[in-house]
């Protein structure tokens, strides 16, 4: 991990918007980019312009970074992330996490669009992550300690905050969305999994698998920011959906499925507000 990047990101950031104070921060995952229409935005940077960062390198992620702010709490919006398959090593994929850490913040709350593995499970369904499990064969940890991300070996005991997760599920109550929960399994991708390893993976305890949010998890949870995690399920998983996968299907799903993303993520902040 190159920490002059992540330095020399926040130290843009912090000279362009001087007055922000983030307490929260929003990684938005494929096909959750317009959730940032419900939030008041106060300005907008392209991650092009963010050094290390880079652009957005899969259809599905606007590629922005939103100061905004909602139900009263300043959030920086990443709308958009960087994915370990882009070839691009940990410094972008720990860039968000490393500037809402720097900025203040202390909640980080992660999005993205899985596959689902649990029986009766249908595409549109969301879930609350509960748990994870690291099948990258990686860790964004591994290397010359920095005390950024907390002491040499990190317990993630609860690396889902078990307060956020209760105010997730009362904004699903209030926005009337049912909400799930579940494990959630990523690996490095960029092949979707076949039919012997979702079995294998359903064995061990998946609910859901991708190719992100884990690795961003436990660098939140190892900076010390309370973190909450959703998905959308936007197909099943191979050997259970009787169709090929395909990235079309998952943006499809994601376009349907926003007004209960929108719903749930709006409601969510406003627990959150309520509860400080």
């Amino acid at each position: 991990m190159n920490y002059e990047l992540l330095d020399e990101a926040v130290a843009f950031l912090k000279g362009r918007w001087p007055d922000a104070k983030p307490t929260h921060g929003l990684i938005l995952g494929s096909g959750w980019s317009e959730v940032v229409d419900t939030f008041e935005i106060k300005d907008t940077i392209e991650y092009g312009e963010i050094p290390g960062l880079g652009k957005a390198g899969v259809v599905g992620h606007a590629g922005k970074l939103s100061w905004a702010v909602g139900a009263g709490l300043e959030t920086f919006i990443f709308q958009g992330r960087r994915h370990y398959y882009e070839g691009v090593g940990w410094t972008p994929i720990a860039i968000p996490i490393y500037t809402v850490k720097q900025f203040g913040a202390s909640t980080l709350v992660l999005t993205n669009a899985a596959g689902g593995a649990r029986d009766k499970m249908s595409p549109g369904d969301l879930m609350i992550i509960a748990d994870h499990i690291n099948n990258f064969g990686d860790n964004p940890l591994l290397g010359e300690h920095n005390p950024t991300w907390g002491p040499r070996f990190p317990d993630q005991s609860h690396v889902y905050d078990p307060a956020l997760i209760e105010l997730l599920k009362k904004a699903g109550q209030a926005a009337d969305v049912p909400l799930t929960t579940g494990v959630y399994l990523a690996s490095t991708g960029p092949t979707y999994e076949t039919p012997a390893e979702v079995r294998a993976y359903k064995a061990i305890g998946a609910d859901a698998v991708g190719m992100s949010t884990v690795p961003e998890s436990i660098l939140a949870n190892a900076a010390g920011l309370k973190v909450a995690g959703l998905s959308c399920i936007t197909n099943l998983a191979a050997g259970i959906s009787k169709m090929d996968l395909t990235h079309e299907e998952v943006t499809d799903t994601t376009k349907q499925t926003m007004p209960r993303m929108k719903k749930v993520l709006e409601a969510f902040w406003k627990e959150m507000a309520n509860a400080q």
